[in-house]
């Protein structure tokens, strides 16, 4: 039995994630499953939403409801989530411990009294749960309006998200406004949405983390590193000075382990030992474009091994030296289609710089007349 509830402003807001995978949706002609993080406060229908590659976590939840609440610019008194089932799955009881302590210091970082649906009954946020079926079908209908599923990259689909929403907050100005006024100030500052976890670099150029291997620069091999995991990327710090971001990558659902590669990180250690490249593990996630995959394949089919690993190898350091991975790719992909093989020499002096726009600099020597008046003035100084 349902029993309806009646609302008052600014006491309640909801979490959840719905599956947006049956949409269709692709970046860069890759299929893109993803959640939503959605957020609604109950009064007013507010709506917030936050594109979520992996799956449900506490730090999805953290990440979705703290840029929920600072785009309100306020917080409600309570904050309802379901049971968290999903981000528990797969923890044993300390780890489930240590999540639920988590949430309820980050809503209490926020003064919110945290709350939960009972498992299973997804009623109990039915307030959200029937909006997420609204903010699907307008998501489904701008798809349809803009003639393609397929985005450039990940930002251009989270900017189209957060276009539909701001539509559909439009539509509720005068309660919301109306809402915000009964929201708590927020605090200075967020809190944490992320976890850390300490990593060691091994001589294999990288380090390995949740069944995903990462690689770094070689400069980094046996230093210890902090690394912050968000949903979607890896803040990589040694010490209190961050290093770099990396994307997030996930271990497949049979258990296979996955790779995160940057040829940048370790092309030039390749360079000294390129038919390394023959029967590298991570080999395909190393090209960085399909043109380069397609130019390897055809060198190998063509070359002796050891012939068809050095071009390859020379190809990327060209990328990575002249700055011209996207230029060199289309040049490949021109030299491939036309049934030949690329000319190392020639792409070389391509995409090298031009010795007729290289600048003359004369550097006019001192003379060292100068240096024998100093020190002839330094020893009449010491001698009076």
């Amino acid at each position: 039995m349902i029993f309806r509830q009646t609302h008052e402003p600014g006491q309640l807001g909801l979490s959840d994630f719905t599956d947006m995978g049956r949409l269709g949706v692709t970046i860069a002609g890759q299929r893109l499953d993803h959640l939503l993080y959605h957020f609604r406060l109950v009064w007013s229908g507010f709506e917030h939403a936050h594109v979520i590659l992996g799956g449900e976590s506490f730090v999805a939840l953290a990440e979705g409801l703290q840029n929920a609440l600072w785009s309100l610019s306020g917080s409600p008194l309570y904050h309802r989530s379901d049971s968290l089932s999903a981000a528990f799955r797969n923890l044993d009881a300390d780890a489930k411990a240590d999540l639920t302590h988590r949430y309820e210091e980050l809503c209490a970082h926020y003064r919110m009294t945290p709350t939960r649906n009972n498992k299973g009954v997804a009623h109990e946020n039915g307030s959200i749960e029937s909006s997420h079926g609204h903010l699907k079908n307008a998501v489904r209908d701008a798809l349809l309006m803009r003639g393609a599923r397929d985005f450039d990259d990940l930002g251009s689909y989270r900017a189209f998200i957060d276009e539909i929403v701001s539509r559909r907050n439009v539509a509720h100005g005068k309660r919301i406004d109306a809402e915000r006024a009964r929201l708590q100030a927020l605090p200075d500052r967020r809190t944490t949405d992320f976890e850390e976890v300490v990593v060691t670099v091994s001589r294999t150029g990288g380090f390995t983390l949740r069944k995903v291997f990462y690689t770094v620069p070689s400069r980094l091999i046996g230093h210890r590193l902090r690394v912050r995991l968000f949903d979607d990327r890896l803040d990589v710090f040694i010490g209190g000075t961050h290093l770099l971001t990396l994307p997030r990558g996930r271990a497949d659902a049979n258990g296979k382990h996955d790779q995160v590669v940057n040829y940048h990180h370790i092309i030039h250690s390749l360079r000294k030992k390129p038919m390394a490249l023959r029967g590298l593990v991570y080999r395909d996630k190393l090209f960085p474009r399909l043109e380069y995959r397609r130019t390897f394949d055809a060198l190998i089919e063509q070359l002796p091994d050891k012939q068809a690993c050095k071009i390859t190898v020379e190809l990327l350091a060209l990328a990575h030296d002249r700055g011209c991975e996207r230029e060199l790719a289309e040049e490949l992909a021109r030299t491939l289609d036309a049934g030949e093989l690329p000319d190392l020499a020639a792409l070389s002096a391509l995409f090298g710089p031009d010795p007729a726009r290289l600048p003359t600099v004369n550097v006019q020597l001192a003379s060292l007349n100068g240096y024998e008046a100093l020190i002839g003035t330094t020893c009449a100084v010491e001698v009076a």
